[in-house]
């Protein structure tokens, strides 16, 4: 053993989630490890304005936000590490995570290990994420008031999407590679019936054009069965192609659904085969699919500190 300390618990993941469970953990003087992962500060950190988060009037900067989290945590004795999980043991007890150069014991686990958002993977596209280019209606609709924009994608996320940005947005562009639609029937029927969506099909994004600027000026697209190249312009662009939450070391370990999310009971409880596995609790968008709010995070990253106490203080701590 490379830690002969068993610590009182670890937390995977540095963001909302994950930091507010190190203030809760770490005020209730538990010493919490937290382990920042492969996306330090998750999908705040490549969020830029951030006007939905309570107690911020004129709004904040997503790292800002981040920052100022990792520093309240810190202060109360929150201990954070740059470092990625390699695997988990949560057969044994305490629990074994090997980090590869290391190996580290916890009576408790809080898995806030968060879900990615699914890019398109081309540079001007990453180049652009937080000028124009987002994975996040909810929290980024509404800079894109009286502008033409476009969403990517053909399931119901996107069709969601593309109807939520119609109360912001004069035109919005739905970008489907295919002609037929993942979406459900009565969500692709409300998009098609809406007046400022317009449709797409079999066309991909070659490139997102802004770059010099750090603004989005409008894509490149392509016709997959034509080949032919237009150039659409516009200020905005959304992916509604879903998110990949980071949760597949724990496969066969915990619950887990069709889509990889962390399955949970009374909110935050992980479970194998619809048992509670005690000690281990899921929070943030490792587990929600359906809000994926920095708030919500933040709410449930609470409800697994105070579990882990409960937890603690019930097996004598």
């Amino acid at each position: 053993m490379s830690d002969h300390t068993t610590r009182d618990t670890v937390i995977l993941g540095s963001g909302c989630s994950g930091l507010t469970a190190a203030i809760y953990t770490a005020r209730a003087n538990l010493k919490p490890l937290v382990l920042e992962g492969h996306e330090p500060g998750g999908q705040l950190s490549i969020t830029t304005l951030v006007e939905n988060f309570p107690g911020w009037p004129e709004g904040i900067q997503g790292p800002e936000l981040i920052e100022n989290m990792k520093q309240q945590a810190t202060r109360f004795g929150a201990e954070l590490k740059m470092a990625h999980l390699v695997s988990v043991d949560l057969s044994k007890r305490p629990f074994e995570l090997n980090l590869g150069k290391e190996t580290i014991h916890t009576r408790t686990l809080i898995i806030a290990s968060g879900a990615s958002a699914r890019w398109l993977g081309i540079p001007s596209e990453q180049a652009l994420i937080g000028h124009g280019v987002s994975s996040c209606a909810t929290c980024d609709g509404f800079f894109f008031s009286g502008k033409e924009i476009a969403v990517v994608g053909g399931g119901d996320s996107a069709m969601e999407e593309a109807l939520f940005l119609t109360r912001f947005a004069t035109k919005v562009t739905l970008i489907n590679r295919s002609e037929n639609f993942r979406a459900s029937k009565i969500m692709l029927e409300r998009a098609m019936a809406h007046p400022n969506i317009v449709f797409r099909t079999s066309t991909v994004v070659d490139e997102v054009l802004g770059v010099e600027e750090k603004d989005v000026k409008g894509l490149k697209l392509r016709n997959i069965k034509t080949n032919v190249v237009d150039h659409l312009p516009l200020s905005g662009l959304f992916l509604g192609i879903g998110h990949e939450p980071n949760a597949k070391m724990f496969r066969h370990q915990i619950d887990l659904d069709d889509d990889g999310y962390i399955k949970t009971v009374n909110n935050v409880f992980c479970t194998l085969n619809g048992q509670v596995v005690p000690g281990v609790f899921a929070s943030g968008d490792v587990q929600d699919r359906r809000y994926r709010q920095a708030i919500t995070a933040a709410g449930t990253g609470c409800m697994a500190a105070l579990e882990v106490e409960k937890f603690l203080e019930e097996h004598g701590r």
